[in-house]
């Protein structure tokens, strides 16, 4: 049961990061009709905006202290940040939370990258076909990559949770088991709450307000829309930012689980297409739905017991379970008659 549990959380975790993932690429694709392979790049340049901050807030002041001495005999150097010589405990605070704080930074970075990529790229490829679609996205993909890992360089840069949130769970004693039967990192449970709420916001967003209204009246019927005089184009450009705000945010807050390089991105990407084939290309609860759905089935693959059985099906099986799906049913768990069938 123990192990039960924590399969079923970690799958989650992952699922998470799949969904948020998927959630801006199906936004991209439902409007624009775009297959946009730079979106695992966003998510690693949101991840490097916190890579970022943590590096200015990190800024010491050297100062040297006569009264204590090295072994050499010279005044010792005190470094002292910056940030908690002028704001003191505050800024103390600021640097432990550097990761959540960070996602002030990461919005209007990727509001910006968003609108920017949309106008000066984007745009340019909507009617062309998703091939070159694909070509040209994976090729920024690329470049966005090479200018992180010049500047950053090429090694993963830990980055700290909060200590409060630093430690471990343990909730097996919250579902009456023994003490310590199920223990799980703190900032993991955060993380799946942040995805829960950031989901709930964009449907909120997309299902109450007339903006989103308009967007999903676009996405079923664009002509339409603009015959009735709304400059549709427009709005999709915000929601091209919008998506890239989400995948943003998704790479900020996963800093502490998986310490940023410059080809996360990628790494993410193509587990997340699959996602967003699998619940249906243009379906946003589809792509919800089948995130936390491969998630929790990649999450058991992974138990010893099943790869000593099947050794490597934890590589295979998202893989696996997308061939089986799409034989069975082309347009997805969830995805509209029509798209991605013959």
């Amino acid at each position: 049961m123990d192990a039960f549990v924590l399969q079923i959380l970690n799958g989650l975790d992952k699922g998470g990061a799949y969904a948020l993932i998927a959630l801006g690429l199906t936004l991209v694709f439902g409007t624009l009709g775009v297959v946009n392979f730079a979106h695992g790049a966003l998510f690693m340049l949101g991840a490097f905006c916190a890579v970022t901050l943590q590096k200015l807030l990190s800024l010491e002041k050297v100062t040297e202290d006569p009264t204590q001495l090295t072994a050499w005999g010279t005044p010792m150097e005190i470094r002292t940040p910056y940030i908690e010589t002028w704001l003191g405990d505050l800024g103390t605070t600021l640097i432990d939370y550097s990761v959540p704080v960070s996602i002030l930074l990461a919005i209007p970075v990727m509001l910006v990258v968003g609108v920017v990529m949309e106008r000066g790229l984007i745009k340019h490829f909507y009617k062309r076909p998703h091939a070159e679609q694909i070509l040209v996205t994976f090729g920024l993909a690329i470049v966005l990559q090479e200018v992180v890992k010049s500047f950053f360089g090429a090694n993963p840069i830990p980055q700290p949770a909060p200590e409060i949130v630093a430690g471990s769970a343990d909730i097996g004693l919250l579902l009456g088991m023994d003490p310590g039967t199920v223990v799980y990192p703190w900032w993991r449970m955060v993380y799946l709450l942040f995805s829960a709420v950031v989901i709930g916001l964009v449907f909120a967003f997309l299902q109450f307000t007339t903006f989103g209204m308009v967007v999903r009246a676009g996405m079923a019927d664009r002509e339409t829309v603009g015959l009735l005089g709304i400059d549709i184009d427009r709005r999709f450009t915000i929601v091209f930012g919008l998506a890239a705000v989400v995948a943003g945010m998704a790479g900020v807050m996963y800093t502490p689980i998986l310490s940023p390089d410059y080809h996360m991105g990628m790494d993410f990407l193509v587990l997340s297409f699959v996602v967003v084939v699998v619940g249906g290309m243009g379906s946003l609860g589809g792509a919800v739905a089948a995130g936390f759905l491969l998630g929790i089935l990649q999450s058991f693959a992974s138990m010893n017991e099943v790869k000593t059985i099947l050794p490597g099906i934890d590589q295979i099986i998202i893989y696996l379970v997308a061939v089986a799906i799409l034989l069975i049913r082309p347009r997805g768990l969830m995805g509209r008659r029509g798209v991605m069938e013959s």
